[in-house]
């Protein structure tokens, strides 16, 4: 079963891209199939891990063996790894399904399906690894996946420069993960997982050197593997890649930033828990990062216009959610977010995704307005997601954010309570932006100039059917697992697969910890409709005279100029100058177009000896031979 729920989706990618050319709908029938029978045996085996506490770790082959150094190829089935295989292939099954329907006019459709496919086995390989080397594999076949999903439509430059942007970047986050593997191997001489943890304590008091800066072993390795996780989840300094992602299909969108690549890093930090529980300076840095990141991007999806960018900064700002909850110790708080915002924000871009498809591929929210009865299930299943992403009460969200929140509160620390006020104000913010999005998009005046209303339409069935089964999971799968993942109890479950050093206790907590967040999230409704519905000229006369703020947010901190002045720039000038003078001005002009020139000049000249007449081959056969009679005659 296990061995099945790794491969169908590479077998379907590999016969659904060779297979394309049998029938039109081959490869994404098979494709579909593969990767939809693939999440039903994960179910089973996440089901099987609660009720039979049935784990195991298949040894699918040895990979690497030099000397005392091995790596397997490795299924490893534990309660973490279990619950990541269920988001993978059930957002990754539902999302071939819609792709059906979305893509049906594409006529490349088969090889993005087989791409899919692959993104899922890639995803796949990484969560069940028993090693850092496969989870290395397997984090690299996501970042090329990736490149070759968001750059899908490569005839456009946007999609090729978004593409070739998250490709660059993620290999930057790649590099400081590289080097934490190193360290590990160094130092440890083992990369399986389970070694490297049960030595770490012996490692606590090793130094050592970097650049002058000397720091405990542990910290430096868990900094460097948080590089990794900073460029793949898309945290601040490395976030500028996922909102260029959005060139690619809208169900790619929906892959990478619900349930597959974005959530690698969160996978891995608490993956690591073992060895990030002994570095306090690291698990404060990832904290950091993430409460600076769910702020960051909160604030500039507040005035974001293209549909699918409002719902990928959400994105970034929900997983510095999950990496401040990690940060202080709360890593089962940290999947549990991650396990119920696959539903709703996978609800989200497939719903936006419809809108989009009922707009003839108009992507501002500005040219929208007023359809809520001509998508009326759209608008239902959006509402859904909307909901559960703002934490209203009794929905997924709302169990995940509030108990991060919560946990925060617990740590009863200077940095868990920065944490809890910047937690429930990216709460508020969050409750603006996506009621922003959802009141433009559905309500008010029909705002499209080149579309009439009339001819938006709802999505066909395929593509709604995904809609249901995620707003289903929006609804009711924080109720459900909240015990299983977070409650009194949560040992009996993640056992040892989350290692906590000193666990936060859940006790006692005060009523306004409690209600503070969800009357802000449940004020935030009405005062959205307002501004934006029924009195949209106080906000324009704000961004008026508020103008520096507004283009500071809406130009996303400026981060991107940043870069463009510190590192692309000078790079590009570095490179135009050694183009020009270390390669076109040295080598090519004493290297091969020297040397050329030289045998030109000297052919040139030889050529004048050809004249012709035989009287002047005489005159040289005749000089020739009277040097040789002298020569001869002195020796």
């Amino acid at each position: 079963m296990e061995y099945a729920i790794l491969f169908l989706p590479l077998l379907g990618s590999i016969i659904g891209y060779f297979g394309r050319a049998l029938t039109k709908f081959f490869s994404e029938i098979t494709t579909s199939l593969c990767v939809s029978i693939s999440a039903i045996l994960s179910i089973i085996v996440f089901w099987n891990g609660i009720e039979k506490n049935n784990y195991n770790n298949h040894i699918v082959f040895e990979w690497i063996s030099s000397g005392d150094f091995i790596a397997n190829w490795s299924i490893n089935i534990d309660p973490l790894s279990s619950v990541m295989l269920v988001v993978v292939t059930f957002v990754s099954a539902l999302v071939h399904i819609y792709s059906i329907g979305y893509m049906s006019h594409d006529p490349h459709k088969p090889r993005f399906m087989s791409y899919l496919s692959l993104f899922t086995f890639s995803m796949l390989a990484l969560v069940v690894s028993d090693n850092f080397l496969q989870l290395f594999f397997g984090w690299e076949g996501v970042g090329l996946c990736s490149y070759l999903l968001i750059g899908f439509w490569y005839k456009k430059e946007t999609a090729n420069n978004a593409a070739i942007k998250a490709f660059v970047v993620n290999r930057i986050g790649d590099f400081g993960l590289a080097i934490g593997i190193f360290l590990i191997f160094f130092y440890f001489g083992s990369i399986n997982f389970n070694e490297v943890f049960q030595a770490t304590p012996q490692f606590i008091d090793k130094k050592i050197s970097f650049f002058g800066y000397e720091a405990s072993l542990i910290t430096f390795i868990c900094l460097f593997l948080f590089i990794g996780a900073m460029g793949k989840s898309a945290q601040f300094l490395l976030h500028t890649w996922l909102p260029d992602a959005m060139e690619g299909p809208t169900p790619v969108s929906a892959l990478i930033h619900a349930a597959t690549m974005v959530t690698a890093g969160v996978f891995l930090v608490v993956r690591c828990s073992p060895l990030f529980e002994y570095s306090q300076t690291a698990l404060n840095v990832v904290a950091v990062v993430g409460m600076i990141t769910a702020l960051f991007a909160a604030s500039v999806a507040l005035v974001q216009n293209d549909i699918k960018k409002i719902v990928a900064y959400s994105t970034c700002s929900q997983l510095g959610y999950m990496f401040f909850a990690a940060g202080i110790g709360a890593y089962h708080v940290a999947i549990f977010h991650l396990f119920t915002h696959a539903f709703f924000k996978a609800l989200l871009f497939l719903g936006s995704g419809s809108v989009i498809h009922a707009f003839k591929d108009e992507q501002d929210i500005r040219n929208m307005g007023g359809v809520r009865k001509r998508l009326p299930y759209t608008y239902i299943f959006m509402l859904i997601g909307t909901l559960a992403l703002t934490g209203f009460p009794f929905l997924s969200g709302f169990y995940s954010k509030d108990a991060i929140i919560e946990f925060a509160y617990f740590k009863n620390s200077i940095l868990g309570n920065y944490a809890v006020f910047v937690g429930i104000f990216t709460a508020f913010l969050t409750a603006i932006y996506s009621w922003r999005l959802f009141f433009k998009t559905f309500h008010g005046l029909y705002n499209n100039k080149n579309i009439p209303i009339n001819d938006t339409h709802e999505s066909p069935t395929i593509m709604l059917i995904p809609l249901f089964f995620l707003g289903i999971g929006a609804l009711l799968a924080g109720f459900i697992f909240k015990e299983t993942f977070i409650g009194h109890h949560n040992n009996d479950f993640w056992q040892n697969s989350i290692f906590f050093l000193n666990e936060i206790k859940h006790d006692h907590i005060p009523l306004w910890v409690l209600l503070v967040t969800p009357i802000l999230v449940v004020i935030a409704i009405p005062v959205s409709f307002y501004y934006y519905v029924i009195n949209t000229k106080i906000l324009e006369e704000f961004k008026t005279t508020n103008l520096p703020l507004y283009n500071f947010l809406l130009n996303k901190w400026y981060i991107d100029e940043l870069y463009e002045s510190i590192f692309v720039k000078p790079i590009k000038k570095l490179g135009s100058f050694l183009w020009k003078t270390g390669d076109q001005g040295i080598i090519d002009k004493f290297g091969p177009d020297g040397v050329s020139k030289i045998i030109k000049m000297i052919s040139n000249k030889a050529v004048r000896f050809q004249t012709g007449y035989i009287y002047d081959y005489a005159f040289v056969m005749l000089i020739g031979l009277s040097i040789l009679l002298t020569y001869l005659i002195l020796h």
